[in-house]
C-alpha cells in the first residue's frame, strides 16, 4: 500500500481530530477547521452550515444527550487538484453506521473542512465478504 500524498495526509488528520469529542466541543477549534463556506448534509438529511454545526455541536439543547464517540473505518482519500482533497470513510456509534464523505480544502491557514455528507446504513454492500 502507498503512503498518501501529504495532502490527503492533512485532510485525514484534519479529520480524525474532527471526530475527537473535545474538538467537536469547543467553538474555537471548529471554527478553525471548517471553511467559512461549509456545509453539511447530516444522517437526518438536515443541511447544516458552518455557524449552525458549531452552535449544535458546541451548545446542546437542554437535556439533549451528548453523542457518544465516533469511531471511523476504511478512511481512503483522493487529491482532486492542488488544493482539494475527497475523503471517504465509515463511521459507529451507539450502534448507528454512517458512510461518509468529505471535502477539505487548502486555504491560506491550511486544510479545512469545506463539505461533508454522513449517510447511515445497515446492510453494507460494499463491505469485503
Amino acid at each position: 500500500m502507498t503512503e498518501p500524498s501529504p495532502a490527503v495526509a492533512a485532510a485525514i488528520e484534519g479529520e480524525l481530530r474532527l471526530l475527537d469529542p473535545v474538538v467537536r466541543e469547543s467553538a474555537a477549534i471548529l471554527a478553525a477547521m471548517l471553511h467559512p463556506d461549509f456545509r453539511e448534509i447530516g444522517t437526518s438529511g438536515r443541511l447544516w452550515d458552518r455557524d449552525t454545526i458549531i452552535e449544535a455541536l458546541t451548545v446542546p439543547a437542554p437535556g439533549a444527550p451528548r453523542p457518544g464517540p465516533l469511531t471511523a473505518s476504511r478512511m481512503h482519500g483522493e487529491q482532486l487538484a492542488d488544493d482539494l482533497v475527497h475523503l471517504t470513510f465509515d463511521t459507529e456509534t451507539g450502534g448507528l453506521r454512517s458512510h461518509r464523505s468529505s471535502l477539505w480544502r487548502l486555504t491560506g491557514t491550511g486544510w479545512r473542512l469545506y463539505f461533508h455528507q454522513a449517510t447511515p446504513f445497515i446492510d453494507d454492500p460494499f463491505a469485503e465478504v
